[in-house]
C-alpha cells in the first residue's frame, strides 16, 4: 500500500491506537496518557496538513479495504472531507489539552480518555468515509464511543441523560441504516462523488429517491439537532465540559450536519435534490429549528443549556446554507460548519472554566465574574459576539453569505429568519455579558478555587484564549488568498459542477 493509499487510514489510527493503549493504563500513570494524548493530536494534525498540501496537488489519498461482496470500506480524501477533518484534527488538540486539565483530579481517567480517542477516531472516519456504508458504520460506532462519556460521572441525572441520548441517537441509527440498505437495493453500491452520484438511477425513481432522502434526514437530523428530533442534546449536558465541547463543536452535532452536506451534494448532487423537490422541505424544517432553539435559549437559567438550544440554533444554518439552493448561501453554510465550531468550542470552554474554578453553573450565578475571571470573560464574550453575527468574528461572515445567499435564491423569507435569528442570539447572550461585566458580585462564589496568580488552571485557561482569537482573526483575515473562503468556494463550484 502507498504512502497516498495509507495516510487516511494512518488519520485514522492516530488517535485509535492510543485510546486503545490509554484503555490499560492505570489511574496513576498521568505522564505516559498525556503524552498519548498530546502524541495522537499532534501527528493527527501532521498528516492532515501533508493531505491538505497533497490534494492542491492533486494527488489521490484512498485506502480501500474488503468489506463484503462488492462493497469496499472506503476512506478517501476530497475538499469536503477535509474540510471537516482539519476543523476536527484542530478543535481535537486543544479540547485535549482542556480535557488533561479539567480531570487533572478526576477518577476513571483512563476509561474517559481512551473513549475520548476512539470517539475522534470515529469523526475521522465519518469524514473520510467515501461510500454510504462506510459513513454508516463510524456513525454508529461515534454514538457508541460518546455514550460512556456523556455518562462519566455515574451520577442518577447523567444515567438518565446517557439513556435518552442512547435512545435518540440509535433510533437515528436504525432509520439511517434502512436509506443505505434501500439505497443499495435501488441503486446497487454507489459512492461519494463530487456533483452527486445518482443521476443515472434518477429517471424513473423520483418517488423512490425522495422517500429514501426522507429517511436519511431523519437519521441524520437526530445528531444534527433538528426539530423534532433535538430533545436528546440538552439532556446530554450533563456530561463534563470537555464533552460538551467535543459534542458540539466537533463531533456528534458536526457529525449530523455533515452527513446531511454529504447526501445532498456528493450522494444525490445538489442539481438532483433541487429537481426532487426536497431541499424546500428540508429549508423550512431548518429554519424552524433556528427560531425554536433560539427561543428555548432565552428561558435557561443553566448556562450549559443555553449553550445547548444555542446550538441547536445554530448547526441548523449549515442546513439553511445548503438547501438554499445557491452559490452564496452554500458558501455560508459550509462557513458556518467550520466557523460554528470554533465560536461554540470557546463557549462551552468558558463555561468549564466558570463551573471548575468558581462553581458557577446559572446565568443567574454569574454576577461580576468578568472582574475575578476576565480572560475567560472575554474569550465568552468574543464567542457571543461571534454567535451573534457581528463584525469582525466568524459569524458575521458566514452570516453575510447567508443572507446574501438567499436573497440571491429569491427566498428573502429566509433572510427574515436570519435576522430574527440574531436578534434572538443578542436577547439570550446580552444579559449574560452584561451581568459578568457590569452587575456587582452577589455575595461569595458558589464554590471557589485558588490558582495563584492566574484566574484558573494554565490548561483551562490557554485554549478558550486560542479559540478566542481565532473567532476574530480568522473573520479579518478571511478573504486572505488560500484561507477557508478560498477552500470553500472552490468546493461549491465542483458540487454545482460549475
Amino acid at each position: 500500500m502507498s504512502w497516498e493509499n495509507s495516510l487516511p487510514l494512518l488519520i485514522f489510527l492516530s488517535s485509535f491506537a492510543p485510546g486503545l493503549v490509554i484503555f490499560v493504563l492505570d489511574e496513576e500513570q498521568h505522564t505516559l496518557r498525556t503524552v498519548l494524548n498530546l502524541f495522537g493530536a499532534v501527528a493527527k494534525l501532521a498528516m492532515v496538513g501533508a493531505m491538505i498540501v497533497g490534494l492542491l496537488e492533486d494527488k489521490v489519498y484512498e485506502t480501500r479495504l474488503p468489506l463484503l461482496p462488492g462493497v469496499d470500506l472506503v476512506l478517501r480524501a476530497d475538499p469536503l472531507s477535509m474540510l471537516f477533518i482539519t476543523l476536527s484534527a484542530s478543535l481535537w488538540m486543544v479540547t485535549t489539552l482542556y480535557a488533561i486539565g479539567y480531570l487533572e483530579h478526576a477518577p476513571n481517567r483512563s476509561r474517559f480518555f481512551g473513549f475520548f480517542s476512539l470517539c475522534v477516531s470515529s469523526t475521522m472516519g465519518i469524514a473520510l468515509a467515501g461510500n454510504p456504508l462506510t459513513f454508516l458504520i463510524f456513525y454508529e460506532m461515534l454514538t457508541i464511543c460518546t455514550y460512556p462519556l456523556v455518562v462519566h460521572r455515574g451520577t442518577p441525572q447523567a444515567m438518565l441523560g446517557g439513556r435518552v441520548y442512547l435512545i435518540y441517537t440509535l433510533t437515528g441509527g436504525a432509520v439511517l441504516l434502512l436509506a443505505v440498505v434501500g439505497l443499495f437495493v435501488l441503486a446497487g453500491p454507489v459512492e461519494f462523488t463530487d456533483g452527486g452520484a445518482l443521476d443515472a438511477v434518477a429517471a424513473g425513481n423520483a418517488d423512490a429517491l425522495r422517500w429514501l432522502f426522507l429517511l436519511f434526514i431523519g437519521g441524520l437530523g437526530v445528531k444534527a439537532a433538528l426539530v423534532p428530533l433535538h430533545g436528546w442534546l440538552p439532556r446530554a449536558m450533563v456530561a463534563p465540559a470537555p464533552v460538551s465541547a467535543l459534542l458540539h463543536a466537533v463531533a456528534v452535532v458536526k457529525a449530523g450536519a455533515f452527513g446531511i452536506v454529504r447526501v445532498i451534494y456528493d450522494l444525490y448532487g445538489v442539481n438532483l435534490a433541487h429537481d426532487l423537490g426536497v431541499l424546500d422541505p428540508l429549508l423550512i424544517v431548518a429554519c424552524i429549528t433556528v427560531i425554536v432553539g433560539s427561543l428555548f435559549a432565552l428561558n435557561q437559567d443553566d448556562l450549559k443549556k443555553r449553550l445547548a438550544y444555542s446550538t441547536v440554533s445554530q448547526v441548523s444554518y449549515i442546513i439553511i446554507g445548503v438547501a438554499t439552493f445557491g452559490l452564496l448561501g452554500s458558501i455560508g453554510g459550509l462557513l458556518h460548519l467550520v466557523y460554528q465550531g470554533i465560536m461554540k468550542i470557546t463557549l462551552f470552554f468558558c463555561a468549564g472554566n466558570f463551573a471548575e474554578t468558581l462553581g458557577i453553573h446559572k446565568v443567574s450565578e454569574m454576577d461580576g465574574v468578568g472582574r475575578r475571571m476576565p480572560l475567560t470573560m472575554a474569550a465568552f464574550t468574543i464567542g457571543a459576539f461571534g454567535m451573534i453575527g457581528a463584525p469582525p468574528t466568524v459569524g458575521f461572515i458566514s452570516k453575510w453569505f447567508l443572507g446574501v445567499g438567499s436573497l440571491a435564491a429569491e427566498s428573502g423569507w429566509v433572510l427574515a429568519v436570519l435576522l430574527t435569528s440574531s436578534a434572538l442570539n443578542a436577547a439570550y447572550f446580552l444579559p449574560i455579558l452584561h451581568r459578568g461585566w457590569f452587575k456587582p458580585q452577589q455575595g461569595e462564589w458558589p464554590e471557589e478555587h485558588s490558582y495563584g496568580r492566574l484566574e484558573t488552571h494554565w490548561m483551562l485557561l490557554f485554549p478558550p484564549a486560542i479559540t478566542g482569537v481565532l473567532v476574530i482573526l480568522l473573520g479579518v483575515f478571511a478573504n486572505m488568498p488560500t484561507g477557508l473562503l478560498q477552500w470553500v468556494e472552490i468546493l461549491i463550484l465542483r458540487e454545482y459542477r460549475l
